[in-house]
């Protein structure tokens, strides 16, 4: 391994910082731990007699945690994303809920704008996983993949819904926009939230994805 560093619990989900400096995981015991990977592998040279170069040995990076806290949300993280701003954090959690946290404590600026958590991927009086989350690169919106087989985009600003898209046969494992958020893959493959049982074989899915789906909000003034 390149690096390898100790978290406080098993591991349920990570993500990398779009900007390539943080890696950030959540763990059992609802912590969330940021990484700091921007110190880069170190040459050392030694030189013999006639001040001549013999060899460059590279040392291992290094990594360092930066932040341990608890998640606001009570029950176990499924998900975690950056912000494509690394402003925050969106964690998704076994019990249908999503919340949106700022980094102040890395003195990231969260321009005023406090935590908050909502409740998605629900049908009736029954409460599905948000699986995963994924940015738009462009809008700097998201959507969310649940187990009960539906996408669904928010504005996380104006803490709207955008859309529903269209319900797949299963639970949606993951979720990936493309480079320029034209388009949207999603893998549709049971996650077992109901115990073993039959269910529909693995799928994956590439839907182009409408303006209207994406666009945030205008807020009235």
């Amino acid at each position: 391994p390149v690096i390898t560093l100790d978290l406080p619990g098993k591991a349920f989900g990570m993500d990398t910082s779009l900007d390539g400096t943080k890696v950030v995981v959540a763990t059992s015991g609802r912590k969330n731990c940021f990484i700091d990977v921007r110190s880069s592998s170190l040459s050392t040279v030694t030189t013999n007699n006639n001040n001549d170069k013999e060899n460059s040995q590279q040392q291992p990076p290094l990594a360092n945690m930066i932040l341990q806290r608890d998640s606001s949300l009570k029950y176990q993280t499924r998900c975690i994303k950056f912000f494509p701003s690394t402003q925050g954090i969106a964690i998704g959690s076994i019990e249908g809920r999503v919340a949106i946290e700022y980094l102040t404590e890395l003195g990231i600026s969260n321009n005023n704008k406090k935590k908050y958590a909502f409740k998605c991927h629900r049908v009736n009086d029954t409460i599905y996983p948000v699986n995963d989350i994924a940015f738009h690169p462009t809008h700097g919106t998201f959507a969310t993949g649940g187990a009960d087989g539906t996408v669904v985009t928010w504005d996380g600003n104006s803490k709207k819904k955008l859309a529903s898209l269209t319900k797949l046969p299963t639970s949606i494992a993951c979720l990936a926009f493309n480079s320029d958020g034209t388009e949207l893959a999603m893998a549709s493959s049971y996650t077992f939230e109901e115990g073993e049982r039959d269910h529909p074989r693995e799928e994956i899915y590439v839907r182009e994805v409408l303006e209207g789906e994406v666009k945030p909000k205008v807020v009235a003034k």
